[in-house]
């Protein structure tokens, strides 16, 4: 048998764009035939796949698990190019089947990709066989965890496309010794809330706003008082008052709670720890609205049929 050498694989790799540990496997089928190992490629698929790799891919599905005890919850974006793909029965299975994968792996997409499935192949070698069975490019583009150690954590799904999978998913964590129904319940309410507000939250409390946003925040509303024809001294004045303000609009705990706007998340959690009589807190809160921050393709059809005819 021929040996199958880091030189070979690194060759095979750079030649099929494929994986170094499926490279390695095909030169092992074919006793390191370099022509032969690429049509074993080919014939699996994942050549193919690999050239599909650098195409956008924004659509797809978001999907969610909570563990059997209630107090660990995932969320993971699975793209794919177009969403026709998120109708896909077997792309549904696969965002369920990385979602509960990603419940045991504390880590970030990276550790998710590298985890082994129940058939034995990694999370990426997953994907990378249902872009050559697909025929779209696909990526875990991202994931998150939440977890507490008293107390619950809920999942709500939005826009459902089927069991676990959807557009848009909010997970909410409310660490208490109390009730966990009561606290599970009153976490479903609040992932409600952050799902169906006007403004989604961008952090829990003014402490976690990113000090980047709060500063072109505060640029936008410099500009807009000096533009009003206030001198700058009285300008930036007038801004703290507006900083404030839209601080208490994005942080999730001074929102007006969507189900009973006359009271804050923070009151809604106040009041759930008196009912339990004991502290109450909401450890942490995750929105994953589907393809947000991609940037996406728009096929302008016209114009392409414009230089296919030479018209313009």
């Amino acid at each position: 048998m021929a040996e199958i050498t880091a030189a070979l694989v690194k060759d095979l790799r750079e030649k099929s764009g494929v994986g170094m540990m499926d490279c390695k496997k095909a030169l092992v089928e074919t006793d390191g035939n370099m022509d032969a190992a690429m049509d074993w490629l080919r014939t699996k698929g994942l050549a193919k796949a690999a050239k599909k790799a650098d195409r956008a891919a924004a659509e797809g599905l978001v999907a969610g698990k909570v563990s059997q005890d209630g107090k660990t919850g995932v969320v993971i974006e699975l793209n794919a190019e177009t969403d026709f793909v998120s109708k896909n029965a077997t792309f549904q299975g696969a965002a369920r089947d990385i979602a509960e994968i990603a419940l045991g792996v504390d880590g970030d997409v990276d550790a998710i990709t590298a985890a082994k499935t129940a058939s034995g192949e990694t999370v990426g070698e997953k994907v990378t066989n249902l872009v050559a069975t697909i025929g779209e490019n696909m990526r875990v583009r991202r994931s998150a965890r939440l977890s507490v150690g008293q107390g619950a954590v809920a999942l709500y799904l939005h826009n459902k496309e089927a069991d676990d999978v959807g557009k848009l998913a909010v997970l909410v964590a409310l660490e208490g010794a109390g009730d966990q129904a009561t606290l599970k319940e009153v976490a479903r309410r609040i992932a409600l809330h952050v799902a169906g507000t006007p403004t989604p939250p961008l952090a829990l409390d003014t402490s976690e706003l990113d000090p980047a946003v709060v500063a072109k925040e505060r640029e936008i509303q410099t500009q807009m008082a000096v533009e009003s024809g206030k001198p700058r001294e009285i300008a930036e004045k007038m801004v703290e008052g507006r900083i404030r303000k839209w601080q208490e609009e994005v942080v999730l705990l001074k929102q007006p709670f969507v189900m009973d706007p006359d009271k804050t998340i923070e009151q809604l959690v106040a009041d759930t720890a008196k009912d339990l009589g004991s502290p109450v807190t909401v450890k942490g809160f995750v929105r994953f609205a589907l393809g947000e921050g991609v940037e996406k393709k728009v096929d302008d059809f016209a114009a392409e049929v414009a230089s296919m005819t030479g018209k313009s």
